[in-house]
């Protein structure tokens, strides 16, 4: 070839080299960064947690729409690395230690119980409720607060109701005893009267004694138990637990229930003096866990959980069962309780719990209950674990309690205080006590509640048992998932699951005790003002 023609050519031939160059090059690193990024996916797909898509759960996060609290349906299984654990913190890898005891946020709900224009002062009585409240403090609590609203809606003049005498707990502890009863009968007045003592003059002829229908509307007091009046001067209660609907009441009638509940029925002086006293004896140690422990016999009977307990011990129970006349249900599979979550957690299970949520083994703990069966040595494990358990014994001393001894509503109305006033409130069962200090602290600035999932824990605590996980961070964060949204933030109360039917469907629902959302809190005008401009955006 002419060398003219090569020098031609010699710009073409480079220009390809550089090409082929470049693409070689190009597609080398395409294949390095093939090889880099399935590294990189491989180890985050581990360290993802699985997304729950809840149409409810994404009203919550709306700032207008208040649901459920939400659970996951299964407790997580996916193995977390020490990397993605240490950015939670705590002592245990779930979370930072403070965040524990940070309050969950209100939203701006505050108390709203005022009456509405239409509502009048009491009017002309037509007679007198008589009333005999039945159960433990709490439940004879709350009944009583619902016969302050049924004697608004019957017109009746109230007398002050007559306590539970006759019970498990033979406490003969007068209303007074309890009660603050002036302030109860003054703080009432401009909705029902109510007064101490039946009079004298009044026939027995003119009295008639009855079981109101558990869960009624207004409309049953109206239509059925009013047309009495005709006969009868005096109408008794026989019972007063669950005899008011939960909802789907006249506003004016909630409200009023708010206001016997959370501002007329308190504490006589001697008892409230002595849980203040308690609660600063406790503030002593610093903050403080409020550990409702339902590990007593008398609930263990009831309910038919044996678990964690010898043969001679289930025994027991179950003779205590069968023996107690007005328990209705004898025959109880207490494998089949524990699994659906229906038994307290014991001891035990109370300590992995805590220490799993990361709360430090330094924590001080209150235990608001009575007897653990079994005695101290039933508490070893949890002791163990968190050294500082501390009961109303260990606070005050023998001659401070001794006009509580014996007065089990009494005794059972100082633990209620100081876990009304602790920075944190943990129930191990559901019971009345247990929803009645929860509504409190929802109503008071919504205040922690951390209400264990008995069901998924149980699912846990068997795994640990049989080896096939360990108390760990996996299990840690397992937990945490679990309870992040169970703290007691503002939420509606729950109606009555789907699929239930008569005095089953009522018993699903929240009880109005347990929280007075929507009914007697409202929102902040400022709260208000920013939701609207949220979920307008």
């Amino acid at each position: 070839m002419p060398t003219a023609v090569k020098r031609r050519w010699r710009p073409v031939v480079i220009l390809r080299r550089l090409l082929i160059c470049a693409i070689t090059g190009i597609a080398l690193m395409a294949l390095l960064s093939m090889h880099v990024n399935d590294g990189i996916n491989t180890a985050t797909e581990a360290d993802k947690l699985p997304v729950y898509h809840d149409a409810g759960r994404d009203k919550l996060h709306s700032g207008v729409n208040l649901m459920d609290e939400f659970v996951p349906p299964h407790p997580l299984k996916v193995p977390l690395t020490t990397h993605k654990l240490s950015k939670m913190g705590g002592e245990n890898g779930a979370f930072n230690s403070e965040k524990l005891w940070k309050p969950p946020p209100n939203r701006g709900y505050v108390p709203c119980t005022r009456p509405s224009s239409t509502y009048t002062t009491p009017p002309e009585s037509r007679g007198y409720l008589l009333v005999n409240a039945n159960g433990g403090l709490n439940q004879m609590a709350a009944g009583i607060c619902d016969m302050v609203a049924i004697a608004r809606i019957l017109n009746a003049t109230l007398v002050v109701p007559a306590l539970d005498k006759h019970s498990l707990w033979k406490d003969s502890s007068k209303f007074s005893d309890v009660f603050d009863e002036n302030h109860f009968i003054n703080s009432l007045a401009n909705d029902i009267k109510i007064i101490k003592k039946l009079p004298e003059e009044v026939p027995k002829s003119a009295l008639i004694s009855m079981y109101f229908r558990s869960w009624s509307s207004v409309e049953y007091y109206e239509q059925e138990i009013a047309t009495l009046w005709d006969k009868y001067q005096v109408i008794r209660a026989k019972k007063t637990d669950s005899r008011l609907a939960n909802n789907n009441l006249p506003p004016d009638i909630q409200k009023l229930r708010c206001r016997a509940c959370y501002e007329a029925l308190r504490f006589a002086p001697h008892v409230e003096a002595m849980g203040k006293y308690l609660v600063d004896r406790m503030r002593s140690y610093g903050r403080y866990i409020a550990l409702h422990l339902r590990f007593e016999k008398d609930v263990l009977a009831f309910s038919g959980c044996t678990h964690d307990l010898s043969e001679e011990e289930a025994q027991e129970l179950k003779t205590i069962r069968e023996n107690t006349t007005w328990w209705k249900v004898k025959d109880i599979d207490p494998i089949e309780q524990r699994t659906k979550g229906y038994c307290p957690l014991t001891p035990k299970e109370v300590g992995i719990f805590l220490k799993a949520l990361g709360f430090p083994s330094s924590t001080s703990i209150y235990i608001a209950a009575g007897a653990v069966y079994g005695g101290d040595s039933r508490l070893s494990d949890l002791q163990t674990r968190f050294p500082t358990l501390i009961n109303k014994e260990k606070l005050a001393s023998p001659q401070q309690l001794a006009p509580f001894i014996n007065h089990a509503s009494q005794l059972a109305a100082l633990d209620y205080i100081v876990s009304v006033e602790s920075d944190i409130f943990i129930p191990t069962y559901s019971g009345n006590m247990a929803r009645a200090v929860e509504g409190r602290r929802r109503f008071f600035g919504h205040r922690i509640t951390i209400s264990p999932d008995r069901k998924a824990l149980v699912q846990l605590f068997d795994e640990i048992e049989k080896g096939t996980i360990k108390e760990d961070q996996n299990l840690s964060i397992r937990i945490y998932e679990i309870h992040r949204r169970r703290r007691g933030s503002p939420r509606r109360r729950k109606g009555p699951a789907s699929g239930t039917k008569g005095a089953d469907r009522f018993r699903s629902e929240d009880t109005f005790y347990s929280n007075p959302l929507p009914d007697c809190l409202c929102l902040r005008e400022s709260a208000r003002a920013n939701s609207s401009s949220r979920s307008t955006l």
